[in-house]
């Protein structure tokens, strides 16, 4: 008889990884044995995704190299352009993310192929990420993007063709270290989704779209989007928007709500990413209107009183993601901008060591049953 499952896979091991870490008591997050707050504020996302995808953290000339691969890596094909403005258009962002990247596949000459070209597929699947959310954005929009610019790195360029503006050289590092803070993490369900399909020996891009189609559900992206609705209902309410951010969470513990943006099944204590992105809404609310800022750090506050819950990284993500002018709705395709960078390099792993993923199950209903003809009935 088997035994009874575990709801979701909570607590089951279903791969070994070298890709990334938690250690839920001290609250630590670590990609290929290096501490997040050693990378964060201290090396690119560029350098991250190399570390991630490649194994071990580039030289000089290695990082030039990936860097000029990236930025060739960054033009849509034609499949992509003919399809974009239509795709945009008629379905949300995650959804034409979903459908692009599928889509990209056609574009590229080592869809099929395994490694070295499964490392390159990697890279210009990295690359592309950020410009088809700025593009997806503009066709929304009916607004013109800028062409990136070859001078930048990814999370400049992203600003760059968000905004049609050069972004302020720190603001540009500040989202560069938030792309790195959500690179990877561990066995997410888009990562779990990601391997899964690698496992059949899929192709790459097969993988992440199923890795996207996993984010773009409520239960796993989209976290960020609804702590930024919450902090702009509590704005537009009137009067002292912290106050009215403070009512609104008090009230919704009375009624025994869950709030988003905090707690985390990996963390007994403090998410170590979103301690960082404190550290970065801070810094961008001191260069104007803190508001959102006061509004995020009495809400903590609340919560962590009533239920003792600490913030986890979407909380603080839809702060800085606001001050930095990414327009609301965008928190999830930004999100996967990030973790293409570690969904790849896991369906990499899953390539170099791979066996079919295909768990039991627990059959629950009825046996023994006889079919009546339906003439009987």
């Amino acid at each position: 008889m088997a035994g009874k499952p575990s709801r979701g896979l909570a607590d089951v091991v279903v791969a070994s990884t070298a890709v990334s870490d938690i250690d839920g008591r001290d609250g630590r997050l670590s990609y290929r044995g290096y501490d997040i707050r050693q990378l964060a504020g201290s090396v690119t996302f560029e350098e991250v995704a190399y570390l991630l995808q490649r194994g071990t953290p580039p030289g000089r000339a290695e990082l030039a190299a990936y860097r000029a691969e990236l930025a060739a890596g960054q033009e849509l094909g034609p499949a992509v352009r003919a399809s974009l403005p239509a795709v945009a258009r008629a379905q949300p962002p995650m959804a034409a993310l979903r459908t692009l990247v599928s889509l990209a596949a056609a574009d590229d000459p080592g869809a099929d192929s395994g490694a070295p070209a499964g490392l390159r597929t990697a890279a210009r699947l990295t690359a592309q990420q950020p410009v088809l959310v700025a593009a997806v954005r503009a066709a929304r929009d009916g607004t013109p993007r800028p062409g990136p610019d070859p001078g930048l790195g990814l999370a400049a360029n992203f600003l760059l063709q968000l905004s049609g503006r050069p972004p302020e050289p720190r603001a540009a590092e500040i989202f560069d270290t938030c792309l790195v803070l959500q690179a990877d993490h561990l066995m997410t369900a888009s990562t779990f989704a990601a391997r899964v399909c690698a496992a059949t020996l899929a192709d790459m891009h097969a993988a992440v779209v199923a890795a996207l189609a996993a984010l773009s559900g409520r239960l796993h992206g989209g976290a960020s989007d609804l702590v930024s609705r919450d902090l702009e209902t509590a704005r537009a309410a009137g009067g002292d928007p912290v106050a009215a951010a403070a009512e609104q969470v008090s009230a919704r513990l009375r009624r025994g709500e869950q709030i988003t943006g905090f707690g985390h099944r990996g963390y007994r204590g403090r998410d170590p990413r979103a301690e960082l992105l404190r550290e970065l809404s801070a810094e961008l609310a001191g260069r104007g209107d803190d508001t959102y800022h006061r509004m995020a750090g009495r809400i903590e506050d609340i919560v962590l009183a009533e239920r003792g819950l600490y913030p986890n990284a979407d909380f603080y993500a839809a702060t800085a993601y606001h001050y930095l002018g990414i327009p609301a709705g965008l928190a999830t395709p930004v999100l996967s901008v990030a973790r293409m960078a570690g969904w790849t390099a896991h369906v990499l792993e899953q390539y170099a060591d791979n066996r079919l993923i295909r768990p039991g199950s627990a059959y629950i209903g009825e046996a023994g049953l006889t079919w009546i003809p339906v003439a009987d009935r």
